[in-house]
């Protein structure tokens, strides 16, 4: 193998390290596993989505504690929504640094407030657009804003 594949392979792996912050922030969150988005986010990440803004992964884990409980409508304690993520695109922009951007497509499980009330899963459409930082040889989020394209303000 020559130095480009070797560089180009490198590149690879580093990119699919960050696609798998994606990743596991969808299972910790969708799961319920707040405490694991400490392995998910730098110590003073921030993260604005529609419940609000954070800033640092104490008030991470408490909005989307409250998030998880919001939606957890019917109790079941597991699964009220699932975020699908795809067309994540990442670029490395320094040896520790890189941003990217990645669609989601998130559903609601729980069953409505007002049982008469349509059913439809599809909660939201939106895109990410993220930050990542390489610390202590691990890859994090350290900034993160979901811009929802639909349904918009006007819907």
């Amino acid at each position: 193998m020559n130095d480009d594949q070797q560089t180009r392979l490198a590149e690879l792996l580093e990119r699919e390290a960050i696609r798998d912050l994606r990743l596991a922030y969808s299972r910790c969150l969708d799961g319920g596993d707040i405490e694991g988005l400490a392995q998910v986010f730098s110590a003073d990440a921030t993260l604005e989505v529609t419940v609000g803004a954070m800033e640092g992964i104490d008030a991470i884990q408490a909005g989307l504690r409250d998030a998880y409980r919001l939606f957890d409508r019917d109790g079941r304690g597991h699964y009220p929504f699932v975020h699908a993520i795809a067309n994540h695109e990442i670029r490395l922009t320094g040896p520790d640094s890189a941003e990217g951007q990645c669609y989601l497509i998130d559903f609601e499980t729980a069953a409505k407030a007002d049982p008469g009330a349509d059913r439809h899963p599809l909660l939201l459409l939106g895109l990410y657009h993220d930050r990542y930082v390489r610390i202590d040889g691990e890859w994090r989020i350290a900034y993160s804003k979901l811009d929802v394209v639909w349904p918009s303000e006007t819907d």
